[in-house]
Formats: C-alpha cells, structure tokens, sequence
C-alpha cells in the first residue's frame, strides 16, 4: 500500500465542523465519569464505552507512559513604566530569574523596557526573538516563585472564560509534579487514584516522561500546505527508568500505550534510530500520515481541534480516513470535546493509510455503540 504524501496533505483535510456547544469548558464533577471512545484500524470500528472501562482494553504486562509535567500559573497581568496595560503568558522559564514570555499590549516593548506584573515586582525585557520577548525578573525570587504568587493558570483559549478556583485542581493531573508546562496534558485529566488502583491490579504498568507543554501548541496551522507549517520547539525528559520498562514491555510482548499526545511525541523524539534513549532533549517533532512509528503502540487522547497539528498526528497513528469517521461519529454522539472533555484509545494503525478528501471516497468504518 502506497506511504501517503505529505505534500499532497492540505491543512483543511483536517478539517471538521463542531458546534460551539460540544466545546467542554468545565471538567465533569469526577476525573473518571467521561466518555471513552475505541477507535481499532483493524478492524474499522468506532466503539462507544466510558472511560471507566479502560482497564478491560489493557492486559498484563502493558505499560502505560504518563507525562508528569505540572501546570504553572503562566499568565501574568500588568503594565509599562508608560502606563499601557500588559498581559504576558510565560512560554518557557530559562532558569531562576529568567523567562521567554508572550506579550500582548498595544505596543510591543524594546528591550531595556521595565515591566510591572500585578504591582507586586518587576521584570527587565532583555530581547525579543520572533514573537516572544526574555525577561529578566526581579531576583528577590525565583520565576516560578513569583508566578505562584501572583501568576494565573492560563487555561487554553478555546475554554473562553477566566480561571477559577477549581481549576487549579481540575486542571492538573494527579500526578503532575514537574513543574514547567503552560498548558495540561489533557488525557491524563482523566484518571483518579482508583482507575489507577485498577489498572495496577490487572498488571498493568506504568511510567513516566516529561515534557513542557508550550503555549505553542494553541497556535493554529496558518499554512495550507502542511509542509509549510513550523512547529514550536518543547523540552523533555526520558528517565532511563522508563527506557527499562519500555524494552521490558516491548521484549515481553507487552504493548506500549502513550497516555497523551505529549508522551507519544517525546518518546518518539528520543528514538530517532527506533531504539529509545534515556537523556533531555528539544522537539519540534510534526507527526503526520506517513510517519513509521517507532515506540507507542496504542495512543490515549482527547479530541482535538479542527485544522491543528495534533489532530493531523492522531491521523497518522489511526489513518485518516477512520479517524475523520471518528470525530464524525464523535459530534453525532454530542462527545465533549477539548481539554476538559472525553477520551479516545486509539490502535496503531498497521499499515499507511491512504486518504480520501471528504465527500470524494467511502469511509470504512463500522460505529458500533457499547455504553456500559
């Protein structure tokens, strides 16, 4: 079967319609109550359960790979010694007193501009590169300090409301506890200590990467040909611990299941040659159809955002064709979609597929519905 081309890829083949209703913008009240939706390339099927579930899709001796990256409280409101209003939502933090910062304000400041955060301290822009500006902070704390303090927890745009209170909690999963992400690894926000229970019992295991979301990874494909389309750069790290239990599960005829998109891309980062390697590292990976896999065998995620990058990725693990049907079922079956809405457990697919623009070919997919 012919490897799909890329460039012959346009941006709105990633496409789909969603009504603004089906946007979750508030967590239901229990981590575990969502939805789970099954997607088997194999088979061309689309199977709805819950994600109460997900234990009976694993068996013993798999491992699930968590990303523990914690959530910071990114967004940060100010003003110029001028008196304009700002607002800088911190991209990545450079070490103790230093941080790259998105910056919205009327003009955009030169360097040597002294900034003033939530009339509590000050930070110095030293130099701007693309569309993000250094700062400097005050160093009577460091960045993540002053960002406890005064910062606020930059939720994804598409929730379009202010931060409450519950959504520090909600909005991290249970196991975060590296501190360094502007946005959540959303497929994570569904499980609680007693799926995790579960899931242990059933000899299931479990391990861990990390790697700091960007708030690049909001920015919308403006490209049409994906080809065209830069990525944002991320940070990760493999503890070697995981290395172990991936060759372990891979050796033992386990199957590797990436809890995420952020987990797929940097275990797939650290093998470039297909052998995972322990170490940090910078990504800009841009997963689409045709990419050979080299690690994850099965990938839990949440439904993503039409034309995006991500969405573009999921087609690439599950081919293009089953995983349009996918989010098409998805909007008939009203799923929640986004950050704070349902899960899909996606089989690799194990052969490219190729694709058919929409309304020029036939889906093959069965939907099937089981919602015990």
């Amino acid at each position: 079967m012919p490897r799909p081309d890329a460039s012959a890829m346009k941006t709105a083949d990633f496409d789909y319609h969603l009504p603004d209703e089906l946007i979750a913008r508030y967590p239901l009240p229990e981590r575990g109550s969502s939805r789970l939706m099954h997607v088997d390339p194999v088979k061309g099927a689309v199977t709805d359960r819950r994600f109460a579930d997900l234990p009976g899709f694993l068996r013993a001796g798999d491992l699930l790979v968590f990303n523990d990256t914690r959530v910071i409280k990114a967004r940060l409101f100010g003003q110029k010694a001028s008196g304009g209003r700002i607002e800088a939502l911190i991209e990545r933090v450079l070490g103790d007193h230093e941080a790259l910062a998105f910056i919205r304000a009327s003009h955009g400041p030169k360097p040597g501009t002294r900034l003033r955060f939530a009339d509590a301290f000050d930070a110095e822009v030293l130099e701007r590169h693309d569309d993000l500006y250094r700062l400097a902070f005050d160093p009577a704390k460091t960045v993540l300090a002053w960002l406890e303090i005064h910062g606020a927890l930059p939720l994804p745009p598409y929730i379009d409301r202010v931060a409450e209170a519950s959504d520090d909690h909600r909005y991290q999963t249970i196991y975060a506890r590296e501190p360094g992400a502007v946005a959540a690894p959303t497929a994570g926000l569904h499980f609680d200590e007693a799926i995790l229970a579960r899931l242990r019992a059933a000899g299931v295991g479990t391990a861990f990467v990390t790697l700091h979301v960007g708030a690049g990874t909001f920015q919308p494909v403006r490209v049409e040909d994906i080809t065209e389309h830069h990525m944002h750069s991320e940070c990760y790290e493999i503890p070697e611990a995981t290395v172990a239990a991936v060759t372990h599960t891979q050796a033992s005829g386990g199957r590797v299941c990436s809890v995420g998109t952020t987990s797929l891309r940097a275990l797939e980062s650290a093998a470039p040659e297909g052998e995972l390697k322990a170490g940090t590292g910078e990504t800009a990976i841009f997963i689409t159809p045709g990419y050979s896999f080299r690690v994850v065998d099965r990938l839990l995620t949440n439904f993503h955002l039409p034309r995006s990058t991500l969405l573009m990725l999921v087609s690439a693990f599950g081919g293009m064709d089953l995983m349009r049907a996918a989010y098409l079922h998805a909007v008939e079956q009203r799923y929640r979609f986004f950050s704070y809405g349902d899960a899909m457990l996606i089989e690799k697919s194990s052969v490219p597929y190729p694709f058919s623009r929409p309304g020029t070919g036939t889906l093959d997919a069965t939907r099937t519905s089981d919602t015990r």
